[in-house]
């Protein structure tokens, strides 16, 4: 008969002692300016030049892919790019050469030295894209050779004992060549862009663009643009990997005036006013390739290389390859299936 009163005066003891709701701790205002003056040189101000070493000695990796149909002067525009003989000279097909009946995919190599920096460039070509009769699904076996460097890169990356530097064959930039007919894209065209657009970066180039007049490429670029937008196709620099407000003002500039680059390629030199230039030799003058007045592929090789290479590098490795990571490690529970030769080296490592 005594419980039921003492259980009831315990709880109401226990609804007596319970806490109120804590208000949160007021957190300190951050002291403003407390490290504004330093009391002496402490050398904060060598990390960058810590790092510009580091970098010197390791070189750099730049893989460029270029597609279109042939006789576009990819080759040729590559080797301008660099000013030297990255890729395959092309002087249009011998007796003895037959054209490739489906896509190929070669790759060369080199290394590049410019003061002191050294880089290894790889220029991945694609002969036979768009040349023959029936190019359906043409785009295949640049898409399959793209994601086989993604994989490749994916089963480095989950080895027990990983490399400390993975080699890096992964496409970090890809031009597409557009032919000068200043009508329109082909359906191949919008096709390849919107398949690959989602893997790796794309930047659309308009090739030989001293075959038109000044007025006609100025339409034919907005045309392109127009029917990009129309499509739902991103090109690099796209809108929603812009960081601060520098950047997107800079890209915003880009897509809306410059894309698509009208290029010229040359490698070989004239004598233009005293000085040496790489340009086209007409009936009716020389065309400087570095001359902005006459094509605009200064702001290509600006783009690609002096402003947006290392970018390049960053959009590949952590938009494409993290896209294409994520969906390979979802699709298999985890890890990349095991073959007979992963499977051999984790024994040895273990």
């Amino acid at each position: 008969p005594h419980v039921g009163p003492v259980e009831s005066k315990n709880e109401a003891a226990m609804s007596e002692l319970v806490p109120e709701p804590r208000q949160k701790p007021v957190v300190p205002m951050k002291p403003m300016g407390i490290n504004a003056n330093l009391l002496g040189y402490i050398g904060i101000d060598t990390i960058i030049e810590q790092m510009r070493k580091k970098t010197m000695k390791t070189g750099f990796d730049f893989n460029i892919m270029v597609v279109g149909q042939s006789g576009l002067g990819k080759s040729t525009l590559v080797n301008t790019l660099f000013k030297s003989q990255v890729s395959r000279k092309s002087s249009g097909w011998n007796r003895e050469e037959k054209i490739p009946k489906t896509v190929e995919i070669k790759a060369i190599g080199h290394v590049i030295e410019e003061g002191g920096v050294k880089m290894k460039l790889t220029v991945i070509d694609t002969p036979g894209f768009g040349d023959q009769i029936n190019n359906e699904n043409c785009w295949e076996p640049i898409e399959k050779y793209i994601n086989e460097q993604y994989e490749k890169f994916l089963k480095e990356e989950v080895n027990i004992a990983r490399k400390k530097r993975i080699p890096d064959t992964r496409v970090h930039c890809c031009l597409y060549f557009i032919s000068p007919t200043g009508h329109s894209l082909r359906p191949l065209d919008l096709e390849f862009m919107k398949h690959l657009s989602k893997v790796v970066n794309i930047i659309p180039v308009i090739a030989k663009a001293d075959t038109m007049t000044l007025e006609e490429k100025t339409e034919f670029k907005q045309r392109v643009r127009k029917e990009l937008e129309v499509n739902g196709i991103e090109f690099y620099p796209q809108k929603e990997f812009d960081e601060d407000l520098e950047d997107k003002t800079e890209n915003d500039k880009i897509r809306q005036e410059s894309m698509p680059f009208a290029v010229v390629g040359s490698d070989k030199e004239y004598q233009v006013n005293g000085k040496r230039v790489l340009g086209r030799k007409t009936p009716w003058g020389i065309i400087e390739v570095e001359n902005l007045t006459h094509c605009e592929f200064a702001l290509l090789r600006d783009f690609v290389i002096r402003t947006h290479l290392q970018d390049l590098k960053e959009v590949t490795h952590n938009i494409h390859y993290e896209t294409y990571r994520a969906k390979r490690l979802n699709d298999n529970g985890g890890l990349p299936p095991m073959t007979a030769e992963t499977e051999e080296n984790h024994e040895s490592n273990l």
